[in-house]
């Protein structure tokens, strides 16, 4: 399976596609622990070197995931749980925590595609506080300190005629945040990891790269400040699961003929632009959109 390029934004499985094929590659660092109590298992890659990022083909910087099986469930107090573990886990990476910042949170995504519609939905339950401040000031919250939030959902080139980028970074000039916080759906190179993986890094994201649909990228470079980018994997690419499938059982029937033949991998290439998603999805979107905007809700509380 090596002639096919796996797509994937998630840098856990960027780590572990290269981890065979060069041990002890320098710049790269992994640690893992889980939180047994809730079920949840934390993997943190730092690439610290440009050999690292060219290998991972990752910006250098730092890439937390949280694998949680039993996000798929429909329980409300687990996910209050992910929500709690999630909050600490931005806080933990967001420059400055605990000082008082204006946030600009952006939700990447097309309401109109359901698997891509996670953005749009964490802004819509996100609570926003810049224009009650500014207005009325903090005393309206009854608190002496908090963030000034603010949220926007700048849509997609097909509909606007603009790239995102175009859009947040006219909002950042205009606004001034401290900090700017994406959110957008992801592609992942295992079904495993589907609508159960959130990943948060401080390099910034480029929209649609896991699907092949390079836009203009949201980092620090290009916006001119910090970039916290946090996505969960919603579809992944329908060559991927083919081989998975037919490596499976290469390795089950320890067949001398290699089923992977070139009339076989031309049939598969054709497949690289189609991603399947859950049957589930809509339920999905609308109970992680929620859990990730609580997470956001409670890290960004002064």
């Amino acid at each position: 399976m090596s002639c096919f390029q796996v797509r994937t934004d998630l840098a856990l499985e960027a780590r572990e596609s290269i981890e065979k094929a060069q041990e002890g590659l320098h710049g790269i660092s992994v640690e893992e622990y889980d939180r047994e109590e809730i079920q949840v298992h934390i993997t943190k890659v730092v690439i610290s070197s440009k050999n690292g990022a060219k290998a991972m083909n990752k910006p250098m910087g730092n890439y937390i995931t949280l694998e949680a099986p039993a996000m798929q469930e429909a329980d409300e107090d687990y996910h209050r749980e992910i929500s709690e573990e999630l909050a600490k886990q931005i806080r933990d990476i967001i420059p400055g925590a605990d000082t008082e910042q204006s946030i600009l949170v952006v939700g990447l995504g097309n309401r109109d595609v359901t698997a891509d519609a996670l953005g749009p939905g964490v802004v819509d339950n996100l609570f926003v506080t810049r224009h009650i401040v500014r207005e009325y000031g903090k005393a309206a919250y009854d608190k002496e300190r908090m963030n000034l939030v603010s949220g926007i959902v700048p849509g997609v080139m097909a509909a606007t005629g603009m790239e995102a980028a175009e859009i947040v970074r006219g909002v950042v000039e205009q606004t001034e945040p401290d900090l700017v916080i994406v959110v957008d759906a992801l592609a992942a190179r295992s079904t495993k990891r589907l609508n159960r993986t959130i990943q948060i890094t401080d390099t910034g994201i480029q929209p649609g790269s896991g699907v092949g649909n390079h836009r203009n990228a949201l980092t620090k470079e290009s916006l001119g400040v910090p970039v916290i980018a946090i996505g969960v994997p919603t579809v992944v690419d329908a060559a991927t699961i083919v081989g998975d499938a037919i490596e499976k059982l290469e390795q089950e029937t320890e067949s001398q003929e290699r089923m992977i033949r070139p009339d076989r991998i031309r049939t598969m290439s054709e497949l690289n632009n189609m991603y399947v998603t859950g049957k589930n999805i809509d339920e999905v979107i609308k109970r992680l959109s929620f859990t990730i905007s609580e997470a956001l809700n409670i890290a960004l509380e002064l």
